[in-house]
């Protein structure tokens, strides 16, 4: 099963509160901190709401 590797490379200050709470439920603190999620719809909603702020790779 595919993972995504999620990195945070911009700060959420100054963004939308709902920007904000999906960058922490992606498990994102600090700027360039990664997580690795599965790659599901969820996942993948939650990233397009912040593609602007996050990196997203595919591990196999």
């Amino acid at each position: 099963m595919a993972e995504l590797k999620v990195t945070l490379v911009k700060s959420v200050i100054g963004r939308p509160q709902n920007q904000r709470d999906t960058v922490k439920a992606l498990g994102l603190r600090k700027l360039h901190s990664s997580v690795v999620k599965p790659d599901n719809v969820a996942i993948r909603g939650m990233v397009s709401t912040v593609s602007h702020l996050v990196n997203v790779e595919e591990i196999k």
